[in-house]
C-alpha cells in the first residue's frame, strides 16, 4: 500500500461534444496529468439524453449531451463527477435518471444527484486503489424548487433531482430604500400567502419582521448600505455537514463540493459566505473543499492545513460559436494535483495551467474551436499562474511559480493536527492505469 494519494481537481466541464478525436500535444499532456493521479475530479455541467428521454426545461441556449461525452471524460482520466449544478436538471427528472444510469455504467464515483432526496444527499463513496474516498456534492442555486430531489409520500412519488444547499438571496439596502420597498409592498397588497406561493409551495423564508421583508424569492434587509448576500438554510446545511462527518469518521478522504451562481459583481471576488461554508465543511471532516459557478479561476485558501478552491473556473466549456464569452480568463484555469499522506493530511499541491483550445483557438473568435483543454505554455502559463498566485497571497496562501508550474508545499509540523479530525484508511473499487 502506498502512503501517498493524489487527487487532481479541475474546472467545471460543460461538455457537449465527444473530444476523443482531438490529437494535439497540449491535450495529450492534460491527459497525462489526469491519468497519473490516483483520482481525477470534475463537475459534469450538463445532463445526458439517454434511455429515460426528457424535455428541455430552460431556454434555447443550452441543451443536453449524448452519453459519449462521459466516455470522453473517462478517456481523459476523470474518475469522479459532481452532478450538483444548474444544468443537471435541463431535461427534468428524466435527464437526471439518464445521467445517473450512464455514469454508473462507466464506474464513475459520483455525488450530488439521485433518484430521490435520500440518494441525492448521500455521500458518494468508494475505494480507489487502497484508499477510501467520499464526496458530498451540493448545489446552492439559484434554481427552481422542482430541480431538487425529493422523497415521496402518500400519493406523491419520489422526484429525481439534485442535492440542495438552500440559499436565499438577500439584498442589503439603506433605510430610505427599505422604507420605499415596504411602502410598495403595502400598496400592492403583497401578503404572506403570496410569499408562500412565490416560494413554492409553502416554505417562505424566515424574515426579521423589523428589518427584513420578502418579496418573491428575495429578502430585502435594512442594513444602512447597499450590498448582496445570501441566507443559508440551517437545517439544509447541517444535513450536508452530517454527511461529511459520517464519511470522514468512516475513514474516508472526503471531498466537499458546492456549485452556486450567487457570485459577487466582480467574478474574482469571493463572497464572505462562501468562505464560511467552506470552513464549516472542513471543520466537519472534509479533506478539501471545491467550488464552481463563477466562470473564472478564483484564489486558493489553506485552512487548517486543507485546501479551499473557491472556483476552479472552466475546464471544458462548449458554448455556441458566437456566444458572448470572449474574455480570456473564462478559458484559463489550472489542474491542481493535491497529494495526501496516509492519514489524509495534505502535503503538497502542484498547479498546471490550462487554456481551453490552446493558443491557436484563443486567437480565433469562433468559440466552437475551443473544444478541449491544453496545458498552457510560455507567457500564458506565467500569466495564469501569476494571477492565481497574487489572488491566493491575499488569503495567506503562498504559491511558488517556476518554469510554467506552480507549487505549494505544507510543513506538516505547522498543521493543527490536534484540531484536525483523524482519518484512517481501510480497504467503490476503481483502478485506473495511465
Amino acid at each position: 500500500m502506498t502512503n501517498r494519494f493524489t487527487v487532481a481537481v479541475t474546472g467545471q466541464s460543460l461538455i457537449k461534444h465527444d473530444i476523443r478525436d482531438i490529437k494535439s500535444p497540449g491535450f495529450e499532456a492534460v491527459k497525462q496529468v489526469l491519468r497519473q493521479a490516483d483520482l481525477s475530479f470534475t463537475n459534469f455541467e450538463s445532463t445526458i439524453l439517454g434511455s429515460h428521454g426528457g424535455w428541455p426545461l430552460k431556454g434555447s441556449y443550452f441543451g443536453c449531451s449524448e452519453p459519449a461525452v462521459l466516455d470522453a471524460l473517462d478517456d481523459l482520466g476523470i474518475g469522479a463527477l459532481a452532478l450538483s449544478n444548474n444544468h443537471a436538471f435541463d431535461l427534468g427528472p428524466s435527464g437526471v435518471l439518464s445521467t445517473l444510469q450512464e455514469a454508473d455504467r462507466r464506474g464513475f464515483l459520483r455525488a450530488g444527484a439521485g433518484r430521490n432526496h435520500a440518494e441525492a444527499a448521500r455521500a458518494g463513496q468508494g475505494i480507489v486503489g487502497n484508499w477510501r474516498v467520499a464526496m458530498v456534492a451540493m448545489d446552492g442555486g439559484p434554481g427552481p424548487d422542482i430541480m431538487y430531489a425529493a422523497d415521496g409520500g402518500l400519493l406523491r412519488p419520489d422526484r429525481p433531482g439534485i442535492n440542495r444547499l438552500k440559499l436565499t438571496q438577500l439584498l442589503e439596502v439603506d433605510d430610505a430604500a427599505f422604507a420605499q420597498l415596504t411602502a410598495i409592498r403595502d400598496r400592492v397588497g403583497y401578503t404572506s400567502t403570496d410569499l408562500a406561493n412565490d416560494s413554492q409551495p409553502n416554505d417562505p423564508p424566515y424574515v426579521d419582521p423589523h428589518d427584513e421583508l420578502a418579496i418573491g424569492r428575495t429578502i430585502f434587509k435594512r442594513a444602512g448600505r447597499f450590498g448582496r448576500n445570501v441566507r443559508i438554510d440551517i437545517a439544509d446545511f447541517e444535513r450536508n455537514l452530517q454527511a461529511i462527518t459520517v464519511a470522514a469518521e468512516d475513514g474516508a478522504l472526503v471531498v466537499a463540493y458546492l456549485h452556486h451562481h450567487h457570485w459577487a459583481s466582480d467574478w474574482y471576488q469571493v463572497p464572505d459566505w462562501v468562505g464560511s461554508v467552506a470552513r464549516r465543511c472542513i471543520d466537519a471532516g472534509a479533506a478539501m473543499f471545491l467550488s464552481h459557478g463563477a466562470p473564472v479561476l478564483q484564489p486558493l485558501e489553506i485552512y487548517r492545513g486543507r485546501p479551499i478552491f473557491y472556483s476552479l473556473g472552466n475546464f471544458i466549456f462548449h458554448v455556441p460559436a458566437t456566444a458572448n464569452w470572449q474574455a480570456p480568463e473564462v478559458w484559463e484555469s489550472v489542474i491542481a494535483s493535491c497529494a495526501f499522506d496516509h492519514d489524509n493530511t495534505l502535503t503538497d499541491i502542484v498547479f498546471r495551467p490550462v487554456v481551453i483550445g490552446g493558443e491557436d483557438a484563443m486567437s480565433n473568435p469562433d468559440l466552437s474551436l475551443r473544444r478541449a483543454p491544453h496545458l498552457a505554455t510560455r507567457d500564458r502559463a506565467t500569466r495564469i499562474l501569476t494571477r492565481f498566485q497574487e489572488q491566493s497571497h491575499r488569503l495567506g496562501t503562498e504559491i511558488d511559480v517556476s518554469d510554467g508550474i506552480g507549487s505549494l508545499r505544507l510543513d506538516t509540523r505547522d498543521i493543527d493536527v490536534v484540531a484536525a479530525k483523524e482519518h484512517t484508511n481501510s480497504g467503490y473499487t476503481r483502478q485506473r492505469t495511465s
